[in-house]
């Protein structure tokens, strides 16, 4: 099975360290959204969309991206995100129903915390300084071993 990970991590790489974990494990090809083609997705079996969490939900390159690929027929796929608060796969409410627009099945999703500064945050250093950790990554793998079974 041919895994694509297409993801955004901006501030401080919250995101591709969870991304680099999860490709481990599914031996899967990455690629940050501002160098991602549409045409590429269609070259994979599964495609993993991921970015922190800015203002509620993922970064505007990830959903950019995906407004650009044509639709498919029930590729499968998966959502991650790191974020500041707890439980943050509520925020990737938006992102899956984009995808599902597209066509896309989504099998799993997968949310840690990371350090955030974002917008005030930053006045006081922020907030979930050192995650994702090394308990979030191992969390990160987990969710692939996890994810290849539900295919």
């Amino acid at each position: 099975m041919k895994v694509l990970i297409v993801y955004s991590s901006m501030h401080h790489k919250n995101t591709e360290k969870i991304a680099h974990a999860i490709a481990e494990v599914l031996n899967a090809d990455l690629i940050e959204t501002k160098n991602a083609k549409p045409e590429d997705v269609l070259k994979y079996d599964l495609i993993g969309f991921g970015s922190g969490i800015y203002m509620f939900k993922h970064h505007k390159s990830l959903f950019k991206f995906i407004k650009n690929l044509k639709v498919v027929n029930e590729k499968k796929a998966f959502i991650f995100s790191t974020s500041g608060s707890l439980n943050g796969k509520k925020f990737h409410k938006k992102l899956r129903e984009e995808l599902t627009k597209k066509g896309f099945k989504i099998i799993d999703e997968f949310n840690c915390l990371g350090w955030d500064t974002f917008g005030l945050l930053k006045l006081i250093g922020g907030i979930n300084k050192g995650k994702p950790d090394e308990t979030d990554i191992e969390n990160a793998r987990n969710f692939a071993r996890e994810l290849i079974k539900k295919l």
